[in-house]
């Protein structure tokens, strides 16, 4: 879990326009993936199944690779991936 003021968020998903009222909650879901190459096909899944692209994936500042889509019922989800991060065998992200 990861907090940050709503208009940071809504700048981080789209510098240019930002998304804002009804259509953006100031949340969103992430899934983190273990190789970068999986943000791209996460990605081309979601959209493929309906889903919206909102931020196609980047390098960012903190040094990860991500994307954003929002799924049918509007929802905003981050697909990450950071070469650091380890994982559990459950496939879990380990956050000690």
């Amino acid at each position: 879990m990861a907090l940050c003021p709503r208009g940071g968020l809504a700048e981080d998903i789209d510098k240019i326009n930002p998304p804002e009222g009804d259509g953006f909650s100031g949340t969103t879901l992430g899934y983190a993936v273990r190789e970068k190459a999986e943000v791209d096909r996460i990605l081309a899944l979601a959209e493929g199944a309906g889903g919206r692209i909102v931020k196609t994936p980047e390098w960012a500042f903190w040094g990860g690779y991500h994307g954003y889509f929002a799924d049918l019922d509007g929802y905003y989800w981050e697909v990450m991936y950071w070469e650091n991060w380890r994982f559990k065998e459950d496939g879990s992200l380990n956050i000690e």
